[in-house]
Order: C-alpha cells, then sequence, then structure tokens
C-alpha cells in the first residue's frame, strides 16, 4: 500500500455496471458535473452471470470506470445508491497506486 492510499487525495478506481447505454450516459454525466469523478468510462459488451435472490441471472451490461478520490467516496457511494436504477449498484474501489503525475493531478483538480 503506498502512503497516498491513505490520504484524502488518493485517487481511486470505482467500478460500477449499468444496464444500457443511455443510463451509462446519464450517469456518467450527471457524476462528472456534481465533480464526483473527473471521468467515466463506458464499456460495452459486458455479460454478467449472478445469483439474484435465489435465481440465476444472465445480463448484458456496461461496465463504467469513474476515476474519483478517497475524498469523494461517502458522496459517491450515496448518490449512487439513490439515483442508480439497480436495487443493489455494483460500486467497488481500487486504490491507485500508481499513475502519470499529471493525469492524478488533473484528476484530483477536477472532483470537488
Amino acid at each position: 500500500m503506498t502512503e497516498r492510499q491513505n490520504d484524502a487525495d488518493a485517487v481511486w478506481l470505482a467500478i460500477t455496471t449499468f444496464p444500457n447505454a443511455e443510463v451509462a450516459r446519464q450517469i456518467g454525466t450527471q457524476l462528472v458535473e456534481s465533480q464526483l469523478a473527473a471521468c467515466v468510462n463506458i464499456l460495452p459488451g459486458a455479460e454478467s452471470i449472478y445469483c439474484w435472490k435465489g435465481k440465476l441471472e444472465r445480463d448484458s451490461e456496461l461496465v463504467g470506470l469513474i476515476k474519483t478520490t478517497a475524498a469523494n467516496w461517502n458522496r459517491l457511494e450515496a448518490w449512487m445508491a439513490e439515483h442508480h436504477p439497480y436495487e443493489e449498484p455494483e460500486l467497488i474501489a481500487i486504490p491507485v497506486e500508481k499513475g502519470s503525475p499529471g493525469y492524478l493531478d488533473w484528476v484530483r483538480s477536477s472532483v470537488g
């Protein structure tokens, strides 16, 4: 673990999924506009296989890669719980251990 991972300024890569492109674009845009994310990449073509309420499910989804900071995590998590269409949306984060300094500074300066 690097020292930055414990800092509020640490950059995190959060991952989520979306049911369709329209929802993905809407949520991605709102996250950037509200400065909860510096950038949201939307990756189409994911197939998810999982059990939900005792039933095996298979769905086509899009993956969202959200660049944010540790300081924004609680706000991002609360926002997603309120606005994401899934009953229990996936939202996990991975601390960014290394990255180009200019890009990481841009992420930090882009989020509130």
